[in-house]
């Protein structure tokens, strides 16, 4: 497994997020210290997007997601959606 192949979904604005919100949680199943992490981001819009991040081990519930490879994102203001804060507290020890 790459562990530099993060995945990122991209749901929108984050009030109309509810219903991908809990599809994620309803499908997720914990793994040893995984976790979804989630971040707002406004990418130089007006309004901010909710943005999911996958880390490797959850490839498979990544793509049920359409989501995109991406590399690991930064630790900055990014909160853990279901699963364990371990996973997020991992990134910000690699300093990413």
């Amino acid at each position: 497994m790459d562990e530099d192949r993060w995945y990122v979904a991209n749901l929108g604005d984050a009030m109309l997020a509810g219903g991908a919100l809990e599809d994620v949680r309803a499908r997720f199943h914990p793994g040893a210290g995984s976790a979804v992490l989630m971040r707002h981001e406004a990418d130089g819009r007006l309004h901010c997007q909710l943005k999911l991040y996958f880390p490797p081990e959850l490839a498979a519930l990544a793509g049920e997601f359409d989501a995109r490879p991406c590399p690991p994102p930064s630790a900055d203001d990014m909160g853990v959606l279901v699963g364990s804060a371990a996973r997020l507290a991992d990134l910000r020890r690699r300093g990413r």
